[in-house]
């Protein structure tokens, strides 16, 4: 079986971290970036089976984010998180075409088989 591939994005570094550890425990290979514009362009130069995007980020936030990725890679998909529940962040970004929407603090378990779902459903980019 192939290893899978997460792209990780959120500004927050302690949650970079701790996803990531957990992660290479589990087998998934994991790149983080700390933007949205950081992770388009890791996502022009690396091949990802799937994406975690924050959507409450300065700059670039999650949701332009995904309409920016969507645009280039319409079928990778791609899983939003976020701190805050904001039910209309999660419309807009199903509307775009994300997997899922997640709320934090997010169970890791529940993380984990939702990245698994996601990654099956995906096609490389």
């Amino acid at each position: 079986m192939q290893e899978m591939r997460l792209l990780l994005v959120d500004d927050e570094s302690e949650f970079l971290t701790l996803v990531t550890r957990r992660m290479a425990r589990r087998g998934v290979l994991v790149t983080t970036a700390e933007s949205g514009r950081q992770a388009l362009d890791l996502l022009e130069h690396g091949t990802f089976d799937a994406v975690v995007l924050d959507v409450r980020m300065p700059g670039m936030d999650g949701i332009e984010t995904l309409r920016r990725l969507k645009e280039r890679f319409p079928d990778l998909a791609v899983i939003l998180l976020t701190g805050h529940a904001d039910t209309a962040s999660a419309f807009t970004g199903m509307e775009l075409g994300a997997f899922d929407y997640m709320i934090k603090p997010v169970a890791f378990d529940e993380l984990f088989a939702k990245i698994r779902d996601a990654a099956r459903c995906s096609t490389r980019n």
